[in-house]
């Protein structure tokens, strides 16, 4: 769905703990975005979303998510201005910076999750800016180039791990239990002169016994951007580029099925230069299946043993950066990826939820989280997994955007590429709730009380709903098909289109009449 303005979210409810945590997502993301944000010696024209909490910059790892999901809600120009801010400052090689803080830029690390490439595209795809695409295809290209030559060294088509950093897995046990010796970030240049910008050297791997490791995460990157790079050059009328972009994805997915892998824990792990597997179950795994590397088969073995796991990924407030039954799993109450659930992981939980197929558990984990939010003074990092305890901190932009995400995918409306969800249930301790969307073809108002909900779309009354669900349209409001968004069996009806029926969880029901 192309969008010239931003969707303009309007949610209201007299549920009051989350009324209050919503009013304050509104004022408090507005002090994260920038404008005039100095680059250099200059102050980049773009307005952007910063980090927020005490990041006072943008990271390659999350920042291009960010200003999508925050852009496509709010302001368009933010989204745009969180791409081109790194794409304006890559070096003459093709490396794109780590981070850029005011006025310095970081090259010590690689630090991606997200591809930027995937973000870039699903921007385009809002918005159709032709000059745009051309830039991010350039751009993303370039940096593929840079993290095969430096990154993947023995032409395995996997990524290169260098440091701690490269994954922005802050402190993690993923590395300090394995290698204590890893550095957080890449050696500095042997250059006595060398300004703070050039403080470490992503090219540059540290002489450390196993390094470099083979990092299935990274290497998910690096397949999720070669997919998104294919898409932007069909676009472009660039068929044959196309192709060699699907083919070397092709070739670093089964480059990571067959060497990061283990068949019988059904798990991702790292492997050291000499091939040793580093066997801790944490977030990597779910940044593997947010770039859709893995089918729907092995997808539901996965999930069923490790996501769905209490003992795993799924306690109290899912999902944790290492598994709670783990030996190594441990909790640090500030920037520790050991084991506390982060926003960050939280943020990026519907990119695969939804893609394979489960609505529900991702209904469950966002009605965990927004209890998680509601109970926090602030909008934390992290949470406690069993607890929800809210790190120490506050105005977090990826804890304000996870409520803004998880409040429409429970209570209002989302957009789907062309189609539109809109998500039918009553907060806890509310008696009715109200959520408007600036949509193309009107305004899209969904109204919900303890009877059911109401559907508008401008002056048509798109359905009448009783029941737990979720009821897709197209663009112009003409329903397609019920969802089970429950974790349990839903009695849902709809006249003229749902006579009352038992909604299994994740159930599609074609919608082929009606009356």
């Amino acid at each position: 769905m192309r969008l010239s303005q931003p969707l303009r979210p309007v949610f209201r409810t007299d549920a009051p703990k989350l009324a209050a945590k919503y009013a304050m997502a509104e004022e408090k993301i507005q002090a994260n975005v920038q404008r005039q944000f100095p680059v250099g010696d200059t102050a980049y024209s773009l307005p952007i979303l910063i980090e927020g909490a005490y990041y006072i910059g943008a990271w390659l790892e999350c920042a291009p998510l960010e200003g999508l999901v925050y852009g496509r809600l709010f302001d368009l120009a933010v989204a745009q201005g969180n791409h081109q801010l790194f794409f304006e400052t890559q070096s003459a090689e093709g490396q794109i910076p780590c981070w850029i803080r005011r006025g310095i830029s970081g090259w010590g690390q690689i630090q991606m999750v997200v591809p930027i490439a995937r973000t870039a595209w699903e921007f385009y795809q809002l918005t159709g800016n032709a000059a745009f695409l051309e830039q991010a295809y350039q751009a993303c290209a370039r940096w593929d180039d840079w993290l095969a030559r430096y990154r993947d060294r023995q032409s395995m088509g996997l990524v290169e791990l260098f440091c701690m950093y490269d994954t922005g897995h802050d402190h993690s046990t993923r590395f300090t239990h394995f290698s204590p010796d890893l550095p957080n970030e890449c050696p500095a240049p042997d250059n006595p002169e060398a300004s703070a910008t050039d403080r470490g050297d992503a090219r540059v791997c540290k002489p450390v016994p196993g390094l470099p490791w083979h990092a299935p995460d990274l290497s998910a990157t690096l397949y999720g951007g070669r997919v998104a790079l294919a898409e932007m050059a069909q676009e472009m009328g660039k068929a044959d580029a196309a192709s060699q972009w699907r083919e070397k994805a092709e070739r670093t997915r089964q480059a990571i099925m067959t060497q990061l892998f283990d068949p019988e824990t059904a798990c991702f792990y790292d492997r050291t230069s000499t091939g040793e597997w580093n066997y801790i179950r944490c977030d990597s795994l779910t940044r593997v299946l947010g770039e859709k590397v893995v089918d729907q088969a092995l997808f539901e073995d996965i999930f069923q043993r490790h996501i769905m796991d209490p003992e795993g990924f799924w306690p109290a407030y899912p999902l944790p950066s290492v598994a709670v039954s783990d030996p190594h799993f441990h909790f640090v109450p500030k920037n520790n990826w050991g084991g506390p659930t982060q926003a960050l992981t939280a943020l990026r939980a519907p990119r695969w939820f939804e893609h394979y197929g489960k609505p529900a558990e991702m209904a469950e984990l966002a009605r965990r989280w927004i209890q998680a939010l509601e109970m926090a003074p602030d909008f934390p990092q992290q949470i406690h997994p069993h607890t929800g305890e809210a790190s120490p901190d506050g105005g977090y932009a990826p804890a304000i955007l996870t409520l803004f995400d998880y409040a429409a995918r429970l209570y209002g409306i989302t957009v789907e590429e062309d189609e539109v969800c809109w998500n039918c249930r009553l907060p806890d301790d509310a008696t009715h709730a109200e959520y408007r969307l600036q949509l193309p073809a009107g305004e899209a108002c969904l109204n919900t009380t303890a009877t059911g909900s109401v559907l508008r779309l401008g002056e048509q009354t798109v359905a009448e709903i009783t029941g737990t669900c979720r009821l897709v349209t197209d663009a112009n409001g003409k329903p397609l098909r019920f969802v089970g968004t429950n974790l349990e069996p839903a009695t849902v009806s709809a006249p003229g289109l749902l006579p009352e029926t038992r909604l299994l969880p994740n159930q599609n029901v074609k919608i082929t009449r009606r009356d």
